[in-house]
């Protein structure tokens, strides 16, 4: 499908409207000031500590988010790039899967429960837990049919959460009006209205998602869940104005009046949308805190095998592929914070020394647990056939090769599960910023790889064209023809045979040691 041509009227109303975006990622958030066609005219960002602890903590601070979101708007809406008179439109995505207690005025009343916490395993087992994978086999089944997933027996989602603060923070679950995910968090703060939708509350599993029409939680699964269902948000459809920004938020950034707040999204949504990967079957896969594969696809189907399912999409009648490793350029940080030191670009010149295969050193990117395509929150990380002849480049590019070597397992199951080949796949976030990276995806994947212009800001440029959509500037197809495709790399059959024995091998050693990581991890 071909876009409004540029000088058309159309094309013209998109590029001169403008959006003030948010991007809510577990390291922080971004904000930018765009055009409803998705050009970026202003971005920054903030860091948000995650505080971590033995027992399964994972929390942050929500107040912080906002304050950090309330600043940046200030200075992109002051920096003289823009006339904020002109925003028009404030979107909000985000990390999904954490759960914020807030008061009647969206004040946090304790911490985000982030989706790596798991101090609600004890309880969501009690819901949940049986002998197959884990898993009750008939409550499972119940879940399944209305919604393609079920709360994990791990604990590391919105039920879990939600069982935790009543039951361990009894305190914390008298003073919450509503439990909400952190992108519906920040559009309360927006706006002063405490609403949801399909796509926020995916991971929630509560809503029915056969039909995506109906605006209302699933009487039974809320029951089933043992969740407090008073404190569940309102409905909205996806993608949906909530209304306009609250009068002193609007003092407060210097943002007109009128200004329109579109319901929040998971930034799986905003990331196909910023991917311009919209059509079915289009595949777009990211490498940022965490990494996943989707693409759209026009039924509901789940793999409890291997994690993957499809959730709520923009639009009512297409769903989206939800998988997870849950580190991917997380590795990198960590071994950029705590073992070598320097800058990722520094780190990505050393890894391009060594050669494809990194001397035979395999990397396993396990460091917080794997998600899919196997669940086993107590599998761990690290090199592998180390020698004394291996070197600080050998070890780097191992590590980005591991990373590949996981999005090339997760792949040949996303690809089974949609019943075809996914090739070209288009690449966002931070790790596609290095063309060694690129490159080494595309050859340990054998997939072409489809880099976009200004990949670290998909999920921004996303969400610009959700609001552009939302107000009638857009259609989807238009919206996929404005992201530009900057570069593509072609697997080498060369560094491919290299490879082809890592690979091999690192499917082996989590078979081998999953063993170990029981025994250890408990």
């Amino acid at each position: 499908m071909t876009g409004p041509a540029p000088g058309s009227r159309r094309h013209d109303d998109a590029a001169r409207r403008l959006a003030l975006v948010v991007d809510l990622g577990t390291g922080g958030p971004k904000v930018g000031v765009a055009t409803l066609d998705g050009h970026l005219h202003w971005s920054g960002a903030r860091s948000t500590p995650t505080r971590r602890e033995p027992d399964g903590t994972a929390v942050q601070d929500a107040g912080a988010w906002w304050t950090g979101v309330r600043e940046l708007a200030r200075e992109g809406l002051a920096c003289g790039v823009v006339d904020p008179s002109a925003v028009e439109v404030v979107a909000v995505t985000g990390q999904w899967g954490s759960t914020v207690p807030v008061d009647a005025a969206g004040m946090p009343v304790g911490d985000c429960r982030l989706y790596l916490d798991t101090r609600g395993a004890r309880h969501t087992r009690t819901v949940i837990g049986g002998p197959v994978l884990g898993y009750h086999p008939g409550r499972a089944l119940t879940w399944l049919r209305r919604t393609a997933g079920a709360p994990s027996p791990g604990g590391g989602d919105p039920v879990g959460h939600m069982l935790a603060f009543q039951r361990d923070e009894p305190e914390v679950a008298a003073a919450a009006r509503w439990f909400l995910e952190p992108v519906d968090y920040l559009t309360m703060r927006f706006t002063g209205r405490a609403v949801a939708s399909h796509s926020s509350m995916t991971l929630a599993w509560l809503t029915d998602n056969r039909d995506q029409r109906h605006l209302a939680y699933d009487g039974r699964l809320v029951a089933l869940s043992g969740v407090d269902g008073t404190k569940l948000p309102p409905l909205v459809a996806t993608g949906s104005v909530v209304g306009t920004v609250a009068p002193d938020v609007a003092a407060d950034l210097g943002l007109r009046p009128d200004a329109q707040v579109i319901a929040g999204t998971t930034d799986l949504v905003t990331a196909t949308v910023g991917s311009g990967a919209t059509g079915d079957h289009q595949a777009h896969f990211a490498v940022s805190t965490t990494t996943w594969i989707s693409c759209p696809v026009p039924d509901k189907k789940t793999d409890v095998l291997h994690s993957i399912a499809t959730v709520p999409g923009l639009r009512p009648d297409r769903y989206l592929l939800a998988n997870n490793h849950e580190t991917a350029g997380l590795c990198l940080q960590w071994a950029k914070d705590e073992v070598f030191g320097g800058t990722y670009d520094e780190l990505t010149a050393l890894a391009a020394t060594s050669p494809p295969g990194a001397g035979g050193v395999v990397f396993t990117p396990w460091l917080s647990g794997l998600r899919s395509p196997v669940d086993d929150r107590l599998a761990r990380g690290g090199w592998h056939n180390m020698s004394l002849r291996t070197t600080r480049a050998d070890l780097v590019r191992a590590l980005l090769e591991g990373v590949a070597c996981n999005t090339r397992w997760l792949h040949e199951h996303v690809e089974k599960f949609v019943g075809q080949r996914l090739d070209p796949v288009r690449f966002i976030g931070g790790g596609a910023v290095s063309d060694l990276w690129c490159q080494v995806h595309a050859d340990v994947m054998g997939r072409r790889v489809e880099r976009v212009a200004e990949p670290m800001t998909a999920q921004l440029r996303g969400a610009a064209l959700v609001a552009g959509m939302a107000v009638g500037a857009l259609t989807v197809g238009e919206a996929a023809d404005a992201v530009r495709v900057e570069r593509t790399f072609v697997p080498d059959e060369g560094a491919r045979a290299a490879y082809e024995p890592i690979y091999a091998q690192f499917r082996t050693l989590y078979r081998r040691q999953k063993g170990l990581f029981a025994a250890l991890n408990r």
